[in-house]
Parts: structure tokens; C-alpha cells; sequence
């Protein structure tokens, strides 16, 4: 069940919080920074992890870890981006539309594999990414309509204000 709501995701009660990155990302705008600010391990634990494995547009990241309030928080950084050049200073280039598709299936296999009870995201690769959601959500429902479990999707981002989700 997909259900759209207007809020700040980081205020979420879902079990997992998805969203798309650059597979070099800096996360210095949009939910990436909020992310970094707010689990500063996650951004060094990919830089880490990177290093060793270059990822490909496509795959997941799964990251855990403990947000302030002391609970087991669950990221999981969809690839939906490459980058303009290997070089340190490049930026993330627009968002393809098979990489979404693929990093959204590779997304409901890890949700159905490890038994998830609720996933939030917001409107995945229309930010930096460049992409219309027109075009990005008939994926989402696609690939997660059929999971059987609470599937929040933040429309508009609002901070500070927690959505609606419903998820009890």
C-alpha cells in the first residue's frame, strides 16, 4: 500500500528510509545533507566502503545505525546517479530512468529479503537527480505497490512537520 504525504521524512516512523544518491555522492544538498548532518557515520561509512568496491548505478547501500533518540535507524542509498568524471571535484549528472528502475527493484528484493515492515522516500531522483516524477512514480509503484507493507512516499518535504503515515 502506497501511500503519499506531505512532511519531514527524518521525522518518519517507518523502518526504513530510502533514497537516491550519486555513486560519488558528496551529500552536501537536498535529503543527502540532512542525512549527513544527522548520521555523519553513514556518509563515512560509504566513503569507506567505496573505496574498496566502486559501486554501480543500480545497486543499494544498505547502511544501520543509531539516531539520537537512541533507535535502530535503516538507510538504505539507492545509486540513481553517476557522476561527469572520476575526479575528485565532480558533481553527480542527471538521473536515468534504468538505473531508478533497477535500484528500485534491488530495493523491494531487500525489503522482501529481510522481512521490512514499512519503508519511507521521498520523490526519488527528481531533486539533483533531474528526473520528473511523472515519470518516476508509476516505478515506485511498480516495484513496491505489491509488497504488502506500508510504503510512505514524502510529495513535499516540510520540515520539522511529521506526515501522517499511518503505519500502525
Amino acid at each position: 500500500m502506497i501511500r503519499e504525504v506531505e512532511g519531514d521524512i527524518l521525522l518518519s516512523e517507518a523502518q526504513v528510509i530510502a533514497h537516491g544518491i550519486a555513486t560519488a555522492d558528496p551529500f552536501d544538498s537536498g535529503l543527502a545533507l540532512a542525512l549527513r548532518e544527522r548520521f555523519p557515520s553513514m556518509v563515512r561509512d560509504y566513503r569507506h566502503a567505496t573505496h574498496s568496491r566502486q559501486p554501480d548505478t543500480g545497486d543499494i547501500w544498505v547502511w544501520k545505525g543509531v539516531d539520537g533518540d537512541g533507535r535502530v535507524r535503516c538507510i538504505v542509498n539507492l545509486l540513481t546517479q553517476g557522476m561527469q568524471s572520476q575526479d575528485k571535484s565532480a558533481r553527480p549528472v542527471k538521473a536515468k530512468l534504468e538505473d531508478v528502475n533497477r535500484a528500485l527493484r534491488r530495493l523491494a528484493d531487500f525489503l522482501r529479503d529481510e522481512g521490512v515492515r514499512s519503508v519511507a522516500l521521498p520523490c526519488v531522483a527528481t531533486g539533483v537527480g533531474g528526473l520528473d516524477w511523472a515519470d518516476v512514480k508509476p516505478l515506485i509503484r511498480q516495484h513496491l505497490d505489491g509488497l504488502g507493507i506500508p510504503v510512505v512516499v514524502y510529495e513535499v518535504y516540510r520540515k520539522g512537520v511529521k506526515a501522517d503515515e499511518q503505519l500502525d
